[in-house]
């Protein structure tokens, strides 16, 4: 009896066993090739790092994404300093009242607001000031010495990767990042089931950060794990695990045309003077670089808080109403196409007599020749010109000056490591002459859009290309704002070359793009521009008013696009002071005149040579 009864409890016990071996086999098989309903909770292997996952708690220290240099190596994203980082363990195991009144007072707050935040946390991360909204808090060598020092368990003092650097806004034309799980999860499928890319990573948002996400992402994060028991007490003696890619060629580092320090005194300079709503664009009179791209309101990255997405909008890449600025395109077409003599006069007497326009000065400017109407801006003289050109005509030529498409660095078949079609500027839009197939046809049409209004649009980067074109003869470059993407260790990955703009007919004759310089060199010594005669620099250029409005309010866009020194030109800037009340002070023109300045002092400095990886 005995006997039996031992035989079936060993029975029972081996079918315990059995049972317990094959659980232990379905987990260790079968889940490897059933897949999750979400990539997101880790593919078909999820399951195999919930245990690890309940023992550690992870923060990522650095994305690993790539950087922008300026185009002498000065870094305009990503620093590293040093911050402190708290992990959610038991309060009975962090240390003594003391230790924590210490650690309170190094990071400037009362031990009570200490012990409360880290009591609501469930995850861990960067100790943050404030309402926590701010990036993680940057401490000073004897900060992270003194923290280091308290052994306060659960606390960290970690290196931490920071993108947008604290000593300068943020640029428009570089863009921001955020996380955007839908779109990653359409885009990049299969990255996201293979775990080359996760769904919670930073991706490009605008600019070049958008243009460039695909060489920006890189190949992995950094990241520090800190292992707890079951009851979030501390697994003494594995303490730290940092999970970092060995790869010596990423991150890339991606060398712009900007030169920061110009950039940044145009930035604060702007400021000062007010610029509410606009854009100031610098070029590189030799090939169109662009060397500074300021637009405001300022970019704000994490910190949106209008509903309109305004404060990401680049106005620099912003078609609008040009005004007189375009005036240049209908004179270029006056010339090209033989509607006027350069030597003929025509009267102004402030009325043009039909479709309502009349000149912005009172009483007219009288006799005066063609290039003295480019110079005092005359309306009558060029609705005059406007209305002895065709539609086609002056279309054709608005297309050979590069104000009509985008004109962008672009390729449209990929390039180097591009297998798509890339354009470095995502967010630029396209120049605008007529709205209808049919519309210029009409003369009230062709003299609106003669002096830039009506219909006509163009944006700041095309208003200083322009001036390169002009500068050039009438060859119209293609602006960069990449001049190549370099590996970690220096070397260079690919080249962007500076080229000219694709265009479909022939750009304008010489002749006709030196009467435009002559026209806007007039413009600064006795027309229009005069106020800004003197500075570093004598210039060139031409003013623009164009009418607007926003919910209902009538509004002026004021313009200036120019280029200096006039003799031998090194530089050619647009500057747009948008959205501006009717009647108030041409603050584009006052602006023109102090970017130039400051466009001139850098341009006297010693080059910098070389780049600073």
């Amino acid at each position: 009896m005995i006997t039996k009864r031992a035989g079936a409890i060993g029975i029972l016990i081996t079918l315990v066993l059995l049972l317990f071996v094959v659980r232990m086999a379905w987990l260790q098989l079968l889940p490897s090739h059933i897949p999750t309903a979400s990539p997101a909770a880790g593919g078909r292997d999820g399951w195999k790092r919930m245990a690890v996952v309940q023992r550690q708690r992870s923060l990522v220290l650095d994305t690993g994404r790539g950087d922008f240099l300026d185009r002498n190596g000065l870094a305009i994203t990503g620093e590293t300093y040093m911050t402190v980082v708290l992990f959610p363990v038991r309060p009975d195991v962090r240390g003594s009242q003391e230790q924590l009144g210490k650690l309170a007072e190094q990071l400037r707050i009362s031990k009570e607001e200490l012990i409360h935040r880290w009591n609501d946390m469930t995850q861990p991360d960067f100790w943050r000031e404030g309402s926590g909204k701010d990036g993680p808090v940057r401490l000073t060598e004897a900060q992270a010495n003194a923290i280091r020092s308290l052994k306060v368990e659960g606390v960290r003092v970690l290196p931490y990767r920071n993108r947008y650097l604290s000593q300068f806004d943020a640029k428009h034309v570089i863009g921001f990042t955020s996380q955007h799980p839908e779109w990653l999860m359409s885009a990049h499928e299969q990255d996201i089931a293979k775990g080359r890319r996760k769904l919670t990573e930073q991706v490009g948002g605008s600019g070049l950060e958008r243009s460039l996400d695909g060489l920006l992402h890189g190949i992995g994060e950094t990241s520090v794990s800190y292992f707890i028991d079951g009851r979030n007490a501390p697994l003494h003696g594995l303490d730290l695990r940092v999970v970092q890619p060995s790869n010596r060629y990423y991150p890339l580092k991606v060398v712009t045309t900007i030169d920061l320090a110009m950039q940044n005194e145009i930035e604060e300079y702007a400021d000062a003077m007010g610029l509410q709503e606009g854009s100031i664009v610098v070029l590189d009179a030799r090939n169109a670089d662009i060397v500074a791209m300021v637009s405001r309101p300022k970019l704000r990255p994490g910190k949106f808080g209008s509903s309109d997405g305004s404060e990401w909008r680049n106005y620099a890449l912003t078609a609008v109403e040009p005004g007189s600025i375009y005036k240049l395109v209908t004179a270029a077409s006056a010339l090209e196409h033989g509607v006027v003599d350069p030597r003929e006069k025509f009267h102004c007497n402030g009325h043009y007599g039909r479709y309502g326009l009349s000149c912005w000065k009172e009483g007219g400017h009288g006799e005066l020749t063609f290039q003295e109407g480019i110079a005092q801006s005359c309306n009558i003289v060029f609705a005059t010109i406007a209305e002895r050109l065709e539609a086609e005509q002056l279309d054709r030529t608005a297309e050979a000056l590069g104000v009509k498409e985008r004109i962008g660095w672009y390729s449209s078949q990929g390039f180097g490591p591009f297998p798509k079609p890339l354009r470095l500027l995502p967010e630029e839009e396209a120049g605008r002459l007529f709205a209808g197939e049919r519309s210029g046809e009409d003369g009230g049409v062709r003299v609106q859009s003669g002096i830039g209004q009506r219909d006509v649009r163009m944006t700041p980067l095309q208003a200083a290309n322009l001036m390169v074109t002009l500068i050039h003869g009438g060859r119209v470059m293609e602006p960069r704002i990449v001049s190549e993407v370099r590996y970690a260790s220096g070397e260079k990955m690919v080249e962007l070359p500076a080229r000219k703009l694709p265009l479909t007919g022939r750009g304008i004759r010489t002749d006709t793009a030196m009467a435009l310089l002559r026209g806007m060199e007039a413009v600064v010594d006795h027309g229009t521009g005069q106020s800004i005669r003197k500075g570093i620099w004598k210039v060139a250029g031409k003013s623009g008013t164009a009418e607007t409005e926003e919910n209902s309010v009538a509004l002026n866009h004021q313009w200036f696009a120019g280029y200096g020194p006039a003799a031998k030109p090194r530089y050619a800037v647009a500057v747009l002071a948008a959205n501006r009340p009717i009647g108030s002070s041409h603050q584009a023109t006052k602006l023109f005149r102090g970017v130039m300045d400051i466009a001139a002092k850098h341009a006297h400095e010693p080059h910098r040579h070389g780049h600073r990886f």
